[in-house]
């Protein structure tokens, strides 16, 4: 366990500031007065406007550019800092042609760069976002089974079911925590489900692209899938929690309420009437145990977490405001 004076802590490092999750522990590190090192690709490209209008952006946010696979540039970004959260990590929308090079080398590779830079620099605390793609990916989940933080998926099986993302979640989340037993660097890691929740970024992200085709592609049928999800807010206030407490330590899963596409559709049509809703639902099974992904931990943490109805509802109003369903 850290031995470290939390709210001495202020001066903090947020890699991939400028995406979906990274935009929204931004702002809330602002309104909780950090001082924040965000990581961007380009500080200076027009989709990261809405960082710089942040309250407190001109005096407590520093833009850095950096790229995961260049050690330097991470390293400059993280000097300075008492803490760091490590949000950056590829998230695909569509094929992936060369998933060892686009996915598993950014994700693993640049992890290690951040503890590496991390070591050298002193930090802290390290806050890694993984996902429960790390976590419920096995053939050998028994029904009913409750999956917490012991649980992790397989890596070999994912390989060979094609399941690049989950593989390159496992596996830096993996290296991460075994880098933080080989040299005693702080590393926790934070495993969301499926992130939904309003945009502040200006670019769609692969989770809310997936909610605006159920509003827009007027699907004949569709596969009534079981879905994990949690908002990107509360994922945030998650990540800031467990950076907070000295007693926290490990993994802990993020996740808030279990769904189907159906009862999804039925609270967004119930709200908006209007939109290409799908017109069946085809019945599939319950895969790889989900619904029983346990936030028992986090919760015991003090972790809240907000109505699902709340997260769609504010989800659909920032697509409207964004133009995005026009």
């Amino acid at each position: 366990m850290a031995a470290w004076e939390a709210e001495k802590a202020r001066t903090v490092c947020v890699t991939g500031a400028g995406g979906y999750l990274g935009s929204w522990l931004v702002k809330l590190l602002l309104s909780r007065h950090y001082t924040v090192h965000a990581t961007l690709r380009n500080p200076e490209d027009e989709k990261y406007v809405h960082l710089k209008k942040l309250d407190k952006a001109a005096e407590n946010l520093k833009l850095f550019k950096a790229d995961l696979l260049d050690y330097n540039s991470i390293s400059a970004a993280i000097r300075g800092c008492d803490g760091v959260f490590h949000v950056a990590s590829p998230v695909p929308s569509g094929s992936v042609p060369n998933p060892e090079v686009e996915l598993v080398e950014p994700a693993v590779k640049g992890t290690l760069n951040v503890l590496k830079a991390c070591s050298e620099a002193n930090v802290k605390r390290v806050v890694a976002v993984s996902s429960v793609a790390a976590v419920v990916v096995s053939p050998n989940r028994h029904k009913g089974e409750i999956i917490d933080e012991t649980c992790w998926s397989d890596g070999e099986y994912c390989k060979t079911t094609n399941n690049w993302y989950c593989y390159s979640k496992t596996v830096a989340e993996s290296e991460a925590l075994q880098y933080a037993k080989e040299t005693g660097l702080d590393v926790l890691t934070v495993c969301p489900s499926f992130v939904l929740g309003p945009m502040l970024q200006h670019d769609v992200n692969a989770s809310s692209l997936a909610l605006i085709k159920l509003l827009k592609e007027g699907y004949e049928e569709i596969e009534n899938k079981f879905r994990d999800m949690v908002d990107v807010r509360d994922v945030a206030e998650a990540l800031l929690l467990v950076y907070g407490r000295p007693e926290a330590e490990g993994r802990y899963i993020c996740s808030s309420h279990l769904t189907t596409t159906k009862d999804t559709v039925e609270i967004l049509r119930k709200n908006y009437p209007n939109y290409k809703y799908p017109k069946r639902f085809i019945e599939v099974k319950d895969d790889q145990g989900r619904g029983n992904v346990s936030s028992g931990k986090l919760q015991r943490l003090g972790w809240r977490y907000r109505p699902v109805e709340e997260t769609l509802v504010d989800s659909v109003e920032s697509y409207q405001q964004a133009g995005i369903l026009d």
